[in-house]
Parts: structure tokens; C-alpha cells; sequence
């Protein structure tokens, strides 16, 4: 079985956990005997039994691949989708009908909605964004799969340690991350926050509004960059008082994942994707002011201690092993 990456998003211009996915999904296929390559545009001679598409996969490819005997299994990550109130759903869904009816099909064809439907798998993080797959693009039930992210080694061996006074936040700097308004609510709050991440380019306003507001309050607000050694992340989730992601949108945050490994404490936006992952065992915080993002900041500080620990997520060869069952059955059809 060979199977062949593809994803229209560059590294170079936009880190973070879908280069993670990605590159930690091929690691892991290849550990169990896949044969895996990123897909080479350039070179007629490739070939491959599945493409498999980290995004929404544009209807023309999926109809060239299959024409070619290819099989495509199409991942987008719902994260702005995901995140959205029911009605708002409703009215997608609705958008979606009525613009396949009034508008020629050369123009809807530029949503590429089709893929969900003509895509011999569609693969969600999460149980949420496969529902929507099915109630919003129309994805045949039967052809959507929930595989989840997985976690390294070093945070699921790292060792139990005494936990400190920082809670820990690893995020890009960016605005939908909101790390700007959860370091203005720990200072209200008087709650020290570590924030580890960087931004996507250094001129990016908002991300030089943060580090110049972290400055100025570096008393409860910690801010050196990212860490790039894995396994000293994982020391710090452990040692850390709690975790805290307030994203206004969000997919299946592999940081919050690498932290529950870690048994670290987790405060997560009030959104569907972190419900259905995590129910109970986290704790939440509603999407609102400062005042009220500060006011729950300080309540889970106090009671870090209490709360559940998250359950244990699945690794990156687990992962894999689940995409092999897919990508088996799906060859296995006709």
C-alpha cells in the first residue's frame, strides 16, 4: 500500500499542529510498513493507491485521482466550523442547498463541497466535526472516520513531578489563540501564566501587542518563545499548576493533548471540540470579557489540585494503525 501527503498549507508561513499532524502521522505509518510520500506535483512518474488530502481537497483532484485508480481520503480540520453556535449550522447547512439550486455549478464548484461527498473517506479529529461532516457538506455517514491526534513518546513516558505556581499555555501567538486577553485576565486576576509559543511572522500586531504587554507585566506573565525540545515540554506541562487554552476557535488542540498526557490540569474554552473530547475530566471557561476570563482564571488556580486528571490520549502509532484500517477497507471496496 502506498499512500501519497497532501496539503496546500506551507510550513514556512504557517506553523503549528497540522505541520505536527502531518509529520508525526507519516513518522508512524512508516514504523508499521506504510509506504508513504508527500505528494510531488512536479513529477508525472509518481504513483500511489491513495491520496490522502490534509484539507479540503479540491473537487477536480478527487475526480482526477479516482479517474486514475486512486483512492482519496480527504482530513480537513473544522476549525472555524467546529467552533460556531448551532444556528449558525443551521444556516451553513441551509446556504449550502439553497446555492447549489440558484448559482451554476462553475461557480459553486469553487467551494469544492462536492469533495465531502465524492471522497472515499473523510476523516474528522473528533465525533463533533464527523457529525458535521454528515449534517453540513453531506458526507456519507458510512465513509466518515474518527481518528484522533496522537501524542509523542515523551509526554506519555514523562514522570510525575511536584507541580509549581505557573500555569502553562502553548499556543501560536495569534489572534485567534487569545493569548493577549488571557495574559490581561491573569493580571487581573493576579494568576501567573506562562505562555509558550511564537508568533507566525514577528511584525504581526497582535503578536507584538502581547509581547510588549508581557513586558510590562512580567510578574504574572512569563513569555521566552517557544520551546523546541519536546522532552523539556513535557517537564514543563508536569511541573506546571495547570494548562490553559482560550482559543476562540480550535480543532483537536494537540497542546491540550500533550498536556493531559502529562496529567496536567486543563482550563479550555467552552467550545463543542473540547466537551466532546474531554467532558468532565476538564474544566471550562466561556468565551467572554476580561473580567470574566479572569474571574474563571483565578477559580481554576485555586482548584487545580481538584480537578480530574484528563484521560490518556492515544499515541502516533495508534493513530496509525486506525488510518491503516481505513485506508485497508477503502481498497478493499469497489
Amino acid at each position: 500500500m502506498k499512500v501519497l501527503f497532501d496539503c496546500r498549507t506551507p510550513y514556512m508561513f504557517w506553523h503549528g499542529g497540522m505541520q505536527i499532524q502531518i509529520e508525526q502521522t507519516k513518522a508512524a505509518l512508516e514504523k508499521i510498513g506504510v509506504d508513504v510520500e508527500y505528494f510531488r506535483w512536479w513529477d508525472e512518474t509518481q504513483t500511489g493507491e491513495i491520496l490522502h488530502f490534509f484539507g479540503r481537497t479540491p473537487t477536480a483532484v478527487v475526480r482526477a485521482a479516482q479517474g486514475k485508480g486512486m483512492k482519496v481520503v480527504q482530513a480537513e480540520l473544522l476549525t472555524g466550523q467546529g467552533s460556531r453556535p448551532l444556528w449558525k449550522h443551521r444556516l451553513h447547512w441551509a446556504a449550502i442547498r439553497v446555492l447549489g439550486l440558484a448559482i451554476p455549478e462553475s461557480v459553486v464548484g469553487h467551494f469544492d463541497w462536492d469533495s465531502y461527498r465524492l471522497a472515499d473517506a473523510c476523516v474528522a479529529l473528533t465525533r463533533w466535526e464527523a457529525q458535521l461532516m454528515v449534517d453540513v457538506f453531506g458526507a456519507p455517514r458510512e465513509r466518515v472516520h474518527v481518528v484522533p491526534n496522537g501524542v509523542e513518546e515523551c509526554f506519555l513516558q514523562s514522570s510525575p513531578c511536584v507541580r509549581g505556581t505557573w500555569l502553562v499555555c502553548t499556543a501560536t501567538i495569534t489572534e485567534r489563540k487569545r493569548v493577549l486577553e488571557l495574559a490581561r485576565s491573569a493580571v487581573r486576576a493576579e494568576v501567573p501564566v506562562w505562555v509558550i509559543g511564537k508568533p507566525y511572522n514577528d511584525s504581526d500586531p497582535y503578536a507584538r501587542q502581547f509581547a510588549r504587554f508581557a513586558r510590562e507585566h512580567s510578574a504574572y506573565i512569563r513569555f521566552e518563545g517557544a520551546v523546541s525540545d519536546r522532552v523539556r515540554l513535557a517537564e514543563i506541562y508536569r511541573e506546571a499548576r495547570g494548562f490553559v487554552l482560550l482559543s476562540a476557535v480550535e480543532s483537536l488542540s494537540i497542546s491540550a493533548l500533550e498536556a493531559a498526557a502529562c496529567e496536567c490540569p486543563l482550563l479550555l474554552s467552552d467550545l463543542p471540540w473540547a466537551r466532546t473530547v474531554f467532558g468532565d475530566s476538564a474544566s471550562y471557561c466561556p468565551l467572554g470579557s476580561v473580567r470574566v476570563t479572569a474571574r474563571r482564571l483565578r477559580q481554576f488556580y485555586d482548584q487545580a489540585h481538584t480537578v480530574p486528571r484528563p484521560p490518556r490520549p492515544a499515541d502516533w502509532l495508534q493513530v496509525a494503525r486506525q488510518l491503516t484500517t481505513v485506508y485497508e477497507s477503502i481498497c478493499a471496496s469497489r
